[in-house]
């Protein structure tokens, strides 16, 4: 049996995510909620439903700010810059923003040859994060994406030249046939261009998608080991700190906040087709205290059908014994971990609870010996599946 805390969303980071799903076309890769962009895109009617969507989850609030935004994809920057001043007059006028608010907006290098990036700071997005993958012409072609190098780059010059003093860019590494000189240079030309974040992940072929039923070559484990680790080599030496399993910050900038939130096992609303929520009751007026996810309908057809707000659907409580692993599954992949109050805070659930599992794993070396921290040893961070699988 577990004892639990009272549960207090004041003491909980609130953010927002906000998903457009439309991309040009499908890369083969991908199996995030995104689809093929329509000859007669209904903007104005998805960014009615979204308004509506937000409208309905104002009780979900519990007397918070906004402390994050999040607009994801697909590809958001295909949604008209005067659709976004729409969007965001109308959830200021629900939402309490606060004052120092994070709001990045995801953006692709073939779809910004006409972006106006100081109009999006002029609506408050304070933070880019850039879809290049590669800078290498070949891999742009087997991964299907739909600018070149050099857009590639001009999207991160534009960006800094226009004012964002933090752009992130998201990096594969893995491409097919890909050598550690090529990965390298990735990197290289990623900084060289003015990136202040870095998100440097492996290719994995997910179900559900092209590269799933015709796999590509992808570089044996031993090539994969010395990518990572002139990768590491390289980001170390330029000042980069790696915060989490595939972020990396730049001396000039901090880790995205929005992510830390999720991370951290904070409160999160969504809107859009396919989002995603964790939201934290209490006294609510219609649902029992406790920690609720749920997500709204994958396809847009069927997001923009209800006439009225669209559905919640899946709402679910957490459960107390799925609790732990929940959690763990986010925060174990911050290489500084969490402290044990943020944990007791956002469970509900004393710390003790879960001396079975750490334990053992503290005597092992996987996990810090800190009756004030939780968080993988330097061994751990590097089995990080393993730590959360044990608490399952």
């Amino acid at each position: 049996m577990f004892a639990n805390l009272q549960l207090e969303p004041k003491n909980i980071p609130l953010s927002l995510y906000i998903h457009i799903p439309w991309c040009i076309k499908k890369c083969p890769y991908c199996d995030f909620n995104s689809h093929s962009l329509p000859d007669q895109a209904p903007f104005d009617a998805y960014v009615d439903a979204l308004l509506a969507d937000a409208k309905s989850q104002l009780s979900f609030v519990q007397g918070r700010k906004i402390d994050t935004v999040f607009i994801g994809g697909g590809t958001p920057s295909l949604l008209p810059v005067q659709q976004f001043r729409r969007l965001f007059a109308n959830l200021r006028s629900m939402y309490d923003f606060s004052a120092t608010c994070e709001m990045t907006l995801e953006v692709n290098p073939g779809t910004l040859e006409h972006a106006p990036f100081e109009e999006y700071l002029n609506i408050g997005i304070n933070r880019l994060s850039i879809g290049v993958q590669s800078f290498d012409a070949q891999a742009l072609h087997d991964l299907g994406r739909i600018h070149n190098p050099q857009q590639a780059a001009n999207a991160i010059y534009a960006a800094k030249n226009a004012g964002f003093g933090r752009v992130n860019v998201d990096l594969m590494y893995g491409l097919p046939e890909q050598t550690p000189q090529k990965a390298v240079q990735d990197i290289t030309t990623t900084l060289q261009a003015g990136a202040t974040h870095l998100s440097w992940y492996q290719l994995t072929i997910e179900p559900n998608t092209a590269f799933y039923r015709t796999p590509p070559t992808l570089p044996c484990e031993e090539v994969l080991t010395q990518i990572e680790a002139d990768g590491r080599d390289l980001l170390h030496g330029q000042g980069f700190e790696n915060y989490e399993v595939s972020a990396w910050v730049g001396l000039a900038d901090r880790p995205c906040q929005h992510n830390l939130n999720y991370w951290q096992f904070g409160d999160y609303l969504a809107i859009g087709a396919g989002g995603h929520a964790k939201i934290t009751l209490h006294n609510h007026h219609q649902y029992p205290d406790g920690i609720y996810r749920y997500q709204k309908s994958r396809l847009p057809k069927d997001y923009l059908n209800y006439t009225e707000a669209p559905k919640l659907i899946n709402l679910e409580r957490v459960s107390d014994e799925n609790l732990p692993f929940e959690f763990m599954m986010n925060a174990l992949r911050l290489r500084q971990g969490v402290s044990t109050t943020v944990f007791e805070q956002r469970t509900g659930l004393l710390v003790s609870s879960i001396d079975n599992e750490m334990l053992p794993l503290q005597h092992q070396g996987l996990m810090v010996n800190d009756p004030l921290k939780i968080a993988p040893t330097p061994l751990g961070f590097r089995y990080v599946n393993h730590l959360v699988s044990k608490f399952l």
